[in-house]
């Protein structure tokens, strides 16, 4: 239900005319968005602030009101409705654009604000409010660009399109797709924030993706061609011949997006040698004469 407008503007039933418009005054340039930039609160005051004025600022409504004729949102009671002053109202629903009769917004305002006052029928303008959501992306989504479907809170659903080279963080704004405007006035944005979701098998350096590369022991020793997972697709990696564990092979130009340049970063593989799982006994045989015939500690200076 609506506040009572008297309550809503600090002014008792008795207040005059001018009471009413200077508590007005004060209060819409302390709560006005342009003030409060990203204060919902402040916002939603404001608007009950500005439908509060609409009803007792104006001499016809405010006595049809202190009859009970009409609701807080200046809406007309239902016979038989044996409340107060306001009828059941949800707050701030179907409330209708205020006037400021026989004098001007800007003049309320003292010119402080813009993109904001009244339209081109006298009517109290405001553009709508922003609506937020957070959308989870793929790392191959954020490099290569996707279109994802975001659910809003009041039940909307809309289709995104993720550019390419989104980073963690960003955030999208999607001009129109806010909250309705009053008076007549634009409504808001949509600002869907963007976040990376952590991936398997890549690590992310700022443009740069790291990796482990699992190799097997006969790879590493006599080298070998092996399929090596990129953001693109599997490639076809050259081990070289006597490779280490803990080696970095650089696949250039494979990895995430650099924000500034919107150039590709590169990907490093690093080189995990992996045993056989399980053992075959003919490899543990092996191991065990040439640990016997050829002794060797890889922590041994030469």
């Amino acid at each position: 239900m609506a506040q009572d407008p008297y309550v809503e503007l600090g002014v008792s039933r008795t207040a005059g005319a001018d009471e009413i418009r200077k508590a007005f005054r004060a209060l819409a340039k302390e709560l006005h968005p342009d003030r409060n930039p990203n204060n919902k609160a402040a916002e939603e005051r404001f608007k009950r602030v500005s439908a509060a004025f609409d009803v007792v600022g104006d001499p016809d409504k405010r006595s049809r009101f202190d009859r009970g004729e009409i609701d807080a949102d200046g809406r007309d009671i239902q016979r038989g409705y044996s409340g107060g002053g306001y009828g059941p109202a949800s707050a701030g629903a179907g409330a209708r654009d205020a006037r400021f009769d026989g004098m001007d917004f800007e003049e309320i305002l003292g010119g402080m604000f813009s993109g904001r006052g009244r339209n081109s029928r006298g009517n109290f303008a405001m553009k709508g409010s922003d609506v937020q959501a957070r959308l989870e992306i793929d790392l191959e989504e954020a490099i290569k660009g996707a279109v994802k479907r975001v659910a809003f809170a009041d039940g909307r659903t809309l289709d995104v399109t993720i550019p390419k080279g989104a980073a963690d963080g960003q955030t999208l704004r999607l001009r129109g797709q806010g909250y309705p405007g009053r008076g007549g006035a634009a409504a808001g944005d949509a600002m869907i924030e963007l976040t990376l979701r952590a991936h398997p098998i890549f690590r992310r350096d700022d443009a740069d993706l790291h990796m482990d590369l699992p190799v097997s022991v006969p790879d590493a020793v006599l080298g070998a061609k092996v399929d090596a997972p990129t953001p693109d697709g599997a490639v076809s990696l050259t081990v070289p011949r006597h490779t280490q564990a803990g080696a970095v092979l650089r696949l250039k130009g494979r990895g995430a997006v650099d924000t500034e340049s919107g150039r590709r970063g590169d990907l490093f593989a690093h080189i995990v040698i992996v045993l056989p799982d399980p053992i075959d006994p003919d490899l543990e045989r092996f191991a065990e004469s040439w640990r016997r015939d050829r002794p060797y500690s890889p922590t041994r200076r030469s």
